[in-house]
């Protein structure tokens, strides 16, 4: 946490219970991918993007178990991330990575769950995918492939996902040299679900939604949505460009469940309303919870 102090930034430490709730996180999401990896996917010849993918390959060609490849071939980008994001990500990605290096030697000796290629390769990639997201959400990360993207992206025109993207693609495409071209598929399948489980963890069940209406039936779609939705609105002022004429905008935050029910009430009251819905990654403070609706 940071705050502005004689016109300069200061870091504020963490409470205890905070640095505690994210120990206890980033251990969880770390023992989460190694179960992943370890139990689900590795047995069953399916690997995954980035770090993870090759360590996996090399701990099959070498015999040398996971856990230090997975160890070894990540420290250099944590040295990258102290050097971007600084001293607590650094920390909290390093301790990560060492968890998920000693779990992913105690579970190597068990069996795996199943054997079934399609069960293990949804399955696998589900609970990697939580782990992921939650260490994400924790303020760390298991992989250096993001850490090297957040890096070359300032250099090349490309965002992280698409570099991100680029550098699984040589990854996977090598896994059906190391193993099969059907492990190979599989494997890009279970990159794909922990992509959108990783998702789902960072941005939540409840995704929120800003939402923009300008109406002339602004107060109106505003008491009906307070009414409805059981949300609070907030009104702005505007100003048309071409006419000139004084605007009333009404400001929300919704969740995407209440997407539909909100155009819904919008095209009721006023079809011709302009309205804007927008992705939002966190929302805090205010009065974002919900109120009951009688």
């Amino acid at each position: 946490m940071t705050e502005l102090i004689n016109g300069k930034i200061q870091h504020r430490k963490l409470s205890l219970g905070r640095k505690i709730f994210r120990t206890i996180s980033i251990t969880l999401g770390a023992i989460l991918m190694a179960t992943g990896l370890e139990i689900f996917l590795v047995p069953n010849h399916v690997v995954d993007g980035g770090v993870t993918g090759i360590s996996i390959m090399l701990s099959h060609l070498t015999g040398v178990e996971l856990g230090i490849f997975l160890f070894l071939l990540n420290l250099p980008f944590v040295y990258m991330g102290y050097k971007q994001m600084g001293k607590t990500f650094a920390i909290s990605t390093i301790y990560g990575i060492i968890v998920l290096s000693v779990f992913t030697s105690l579970f190597h000796p068990v069996p795996a769950f199943t054997d079934d290629i399609l069960l293990a390769t949804i399955f696998g990639g589900m609970i990697l995918g939580i782990g992921v997201g939650i260490v994400i959400r924790s303020g760390g990360a298991l992989d250096g492939t993001e850490i090297l993207a957040l890096v070359v992206t300032k250099k090349v025109p490309f965002s992280v996902g698409q570099i991100i993207m680029f550098i699984n693609v040589f990854i996977l495409g090598a896994a059906g040299f190391v193993f099969s071209w059907d492990r190979a598929m599989y494997s890009l399948l279970a990159y794909v679900i922990a992509a959108k489980a990783i998702d789902v963890v960072v941005a939540g069940l409840e995704e929120s939604k800003s939402v923009w209406i300008i109406s002339d039936a602004a107060e109106e779609i505003g008491d009906a949505i307070n009414a409805r939705l059981g949300r609070g609105v907030t009104y702005l002022k505007g100003e048309g460009a071409f006419t000139g004429d004084d605007k009333k905008v009404i400001f929300s935050i919704i969740t995407r469940l209440e997407e539909s029910k909100l155009t819904t009430v919008v095209e009721e009251i006023d079809p011709s309303a302009f309205l804007a819905i927008a992705d939002i990654s966190e929302v805090r403070g205010g009065r974002f919870k919900k109120r009951d609706i009688h």
